[in-house]
């Protein structure tokens, strides 16, 4: 009994040591981005195809308070609420006191500067497939907008959800860098892939996620429910989505669709981000969503 005891013990302790080195933070090696010259003019460019105003801007911003990122927006799911954080310079509050090394870690492997794991609701997922030069450029077009003094509020998520560590098995089962679309894609349509796929992460809303929260990648952009409880995200595979490339570009230009009909809730502040893009940048994201597989 003794032995059977020791046994059961020590197959515990490496279980649970197993558990730790699999969990564990996985941030960018300390060069990643050595050599780097970053630039925030186009570092605005990638703010807004990016969307982090839509986020992180105070509840009800409008017009130039969207610039002011004081966090505060509350996002329900089935796991708990999530309240989107201050990423404005601010030094105590917001990330005043990051380097572009902190943000491509947080952006690109979804690691806090104090090496904790972030929360999937953060499209860290998506943006895994970012450019570390847009990382370095964004990084130095937010250290240009106005510090806000807005204390971070709690998530609220309740146990098994709360521990973060787990999240390392999440990402173990659902982060990946790879492309969805893949094949001999034209430049542009390689442009909206990277636009749709990474720095737009349209697909943490349009793809149908399983139990666990991670990404159906067979069922890319087909749609499903609002994590919120209410609606449904619309399926914008060619197989529902029967607008011409010329009615998408205009929807990401007006948000008018081709029924005169006009975005409305969330994709209205994302229509507010694509219509600051370049218009070739728009037409990409059409190209790209004509090639997407379609899904019933």
């Amino acid at each position: 009994m003794r032995r059977l005891r020791t046994a059961i013990a020590f197959a515990g302790l490496v279980v649970a040591a197993a558990f730790w080195l699999l969990t564990a933070p996985d941030p960018l090696p300390d060069d990643a981005l050595a050599g780097l010259t970053p630039d925030p003019v186009r570092g605005e460019q990638v703010f807004w195809a990016a969307g982090c105003a839509s986020c992180h801007m105070a509840p009800g911003a409008e017009g130039e308070a969207r610039l002011q990122l004081a966090g505060g927006q509350r996002f329900p799911s089935p796991f708990g609420t999530f309240l989107a954080p201050n990423i404005s310079p601010d030094a105590e509050h917001g990330i005043g006191g990051w380097t572009a090394q902190d943000l491509a870690n947080a952006m690109i492997r979804g690691v806090s500067p104090d090496g904790q794991h972030y929360y999937p609701v953060f499209p860290y997922s998506s943006y895994a497939k970012a450019e570390l030069q847009d990382v370095a450029d964004l990084h130095a077009f937010l250290m240009t907008l106005p510090p806000v003094a807005t204390p971070n509020q709690p998530h609220d998520v309740g146990f098994p959800f709360s521990v973060r560590r787990s999240l390392g098995g999440w990402k173990t089962l659902f982060y990946s860098a790879d492309w969805v679309v893949d094949g001999d894609l034209t430049p542009e349509q390689e442009r909206g892939r990277y636009l749709v796929e990474a720095l737009g992460h349209c697909g943490e809303c349009h793809t149908p996620r399983n139990a666990l929260g991670g990404s159906e990648r067979s069922r890319w952009l087909a749609g499903g429910p609002v994590p919120a409880g209410e609606g449904t995200f619309p399926n914008i595979t060619p197989a529902k989505l029967a607008w011409s490339e010329a009615d998408i570009v205009e929807y990401l230009t007006s948000g008018f669709t081709p029924e005169y009909d006009s975005a409305g809730g969330h994709m209205a502040l994302v229509v507010e981000n694509t219509s600051r893009l370049p218009p070739e940048d728009r037409a990409a994201i059409a190209a790209y969503l004509k090639i997407v597989p379609p899904v019933e």
